[in-house]
């Protein structure tokens, strides 16, 4: 692997910004208590003459003389919060009001779906983005080389959302935070990512893979980011699907005209990357395919040292289909616990195999209500140096962007420790609980009994899902078997034991069962590649592919109605 001069730049800056501020993590590590009271007071602070820190006594808060008087006086004046708690607040930063959640007004908003048909505007604000988007990533930046030295040695393909969708009312900008944070990276790392930024302004997501995929697919990778692992499989279609076009486009020093961008946007994307023939590239493209048929990363980028995206919560269920892809030589790392409302942390050389994120307590404040305590009247607030090794979580953040004891609405759980830090991992959305007449079905119940039913029986699935009908008191279930030739007998009796299944699991669920309440569970059988074309639909109607979500088991009939359609005939 030939190393260029801004290779060898990237990663020497970057292991030494990487390494400062990764020492200050370790600092804040050591007492993770004390550093969870440093970081509250200095938020506390920083709000305590906006209207939000007015109204809440943050300065009378701050008079606490001691870390547990300190997080008491917090509770006792800020309740638990969701977004719609903040929505009137942030409108009035929006129409260009300062000081109300924060002081000033924000940088910048990240957008993403809500609990109702308004989406969520996350405010950003210059402290949080400085911070938490530029010192910590370096943090994570490090991690890469520390797992993989040569992993800057070749090309970056990273997957962003569109930096810039729109402006505020008072013309404040709001779009991906993640393409805001490539955009603004430094000059000799932006030279090594393979496409221009522009191609993720390309509505059509099928021309956008195309795009991403033609100018990757060219050149020597060695590290690819994306949170989504499904993500990874859109890509790999697409090379099924368009090999040989990009072999002929690689040929020229093209972007073929069959796909749906304008010739604009074409050939300022080849101007960018400084696009030329290349016939030698495009020749050996065409021997892989030759000598293996379906032509695989591990073909077409053989040096590659890292693949990070998500792989804990539902998104494992996407792991397999891109299983032995990879050369032997690359890593996959865990993205770590992350949303647009708070970048909580990263998993750090030291916990990658446990995939265990290192949540940042001298940047954000956390709170904590045990699983058990979620549907409580009035939960136990536990501290991060109070969690407990192998237990279930709900977390609450407080951060420098105007959210204060904000429900991320996940399940994380404890898989061990960096220094005094409980480490975790994403298990599920909470919204991942169904419930009809009291069972309380969870999602990960779900899909355990799927996949004991699948190593019971060997019939192996590529997707399924799982809708609550409240109208009728059952459970439609969703199968995308590998064999397409599964008759519904074959399927209604795989459905069968996957009840069996989730009755040894659920007691509550057992007794609805029994008592007739929840009704038997009805097998469908999905066409082939029904999660792809349920995506592409849902990308069609508006869906942002960057933070495309779904959860396995839920109650949504808009989606259910899609999954309705894929039904095999």
């Amino acid at each position: 692997m030939a190393k260029s001069f801004n290779s060898v730049l990237a990663k020497f800056l970057l292991s030494v910004a990487g390494s400062i501020n990764k020492k200050k993590l370790v600092k804040a590590s050591i007492d993770c208590k004390k550093s969870q009271a440093e970081t509250l007071r200095a938020i506390l602070d920083y709000a305590k003459d906006s209207v939000y820190g007015k109204e809440h006594n943050f300065a009378k808060i701050l008079e606490a003389t001691s870390d547990d008087a300190l997080f008491e006086a917090y509770r006792q004046n800020v309740k638990p919060n969701d977004y719609e708690d903040f929505r009137p607040y942030v409108e009035r930063h929006k129409n260009g009001e300062e000081n109300v959640l924060f002081p000033g007004k924000p940088k910048m908003y990240a957008t993403t779906s809500g609990t109702t048909s308004e989406p969520k505007w996350i405010p950003i604000t210059n402290e949080y983005y400085s911070n938490i988007y530029s010192k910590m990533t370096k943090v994570w930046l490090y991690s890469f080389i520390e797992n993989r030295p040569e992993v800057f040695n070749g090309k970056i393909v990273s997957i962003v959302g569109k930096a810039i969708e729109g402006t505020a009312p008072d013309g404040t900008l709001y779009g991906s935070v993640s393409g805001v944070t490539q955009r603004d990276c430094p000059g000799f790392v932006k030279k090594l990512y393979t496409a221009p930024a522009d191609v993720f302004t390309i509505a059509d997501y099928k021309a956008r893979y195309y795009c991403i995929m033609r100018f990757g697919i060219e050149q020597d990778v060695t590290l690819i980011v994306t949170a989504n692992p499904s993500t990874i499989v859109e890509m790999q279609n697409n090379v099924n699907e368009f090999f040989d076009d990009y072999a002929d486009d690689i040929e020229k020093g093209t972007i073929s005209s069959k796909i749906n961008i304008s010739d604009e946007l074409r050939q300022k994307m080849l101007a960018e990357k400084n696009i030329k023939p290349n016939p030698k590239r495009a020749a050996e493209l065409r021997a892989l395919k030759a000598k293996y048929g379906t032509v695989l990363p591990k073909h077409y980028w053989p040096n590659l040292q890292i693949l990070n995206t998500w792989k804990c919560g539902n998104t494992r269920m996407y792991l397999d289909k891109f299983k032995n892809s990879f050369p032997d030589c690359c890593l996959h790392q865990e993205f770590s616990y992350f949303s647009s409302e708070c970048r909580a942390g990263l998993v750090m050389p030291e916990t990658k195999d446990t995939n265990g994120t290192v949540v940042f307590p001298h940047m954000h404040y956390f709170e904590f209500v045990e699983e058990h305590d979620i549907d409580s009247e009035n939960p136990k607030f536990l501290q991060l140096h109070e969690l407990e090794f192998g237990k279930k979580y709900c977390p609450y953040v407080t951060t420098w962007a105007g959210l204060y004891r904000y429900t991320m609405s996940d399940l994380l759980e404890v898989d061990g420790k960096f220094n005094s830090i409980p480490t975790i991992h994403m298990v599920q959305k909470i919204n991942g609980i169904v419930t009809m007449t009291g069972e309380k079905l969870h999602e990960r119940q779900f899909i355990s009994a799927v996949e004991d039913a699948s190593k019971a029986t060997g019939k192996k699935l590529k997707f399924y899902i799982g809708f609550a009908d409240i109208e009728i008191s059952a459970y439609h279930f969703y199968y995308e078997f590998e064999d397409q030739n599964i008759t519904q007998a074959e399927a209604d009796e795989f459905n069968k034991l996957v009840d069996e299944n989730l009755k040894k699991v659920n007691i509550e669920y057992d007794a609805k069962r029994a008592s007739f309440r929840v009704k038997d569970p009805i097998a469908h059988i999905l066409v082939e590649n029904s999660f792809e074309k349920f995506k592409a639909r849902c990308i069609d109607e508006g869906a942002r592919d960057g933070q495309f979500k779904l959860n396995i088991l839920l109650q949504d009939e808009n989606r259910h109605a899609k999954f309705k359609d894929l039904v095999k005939k």
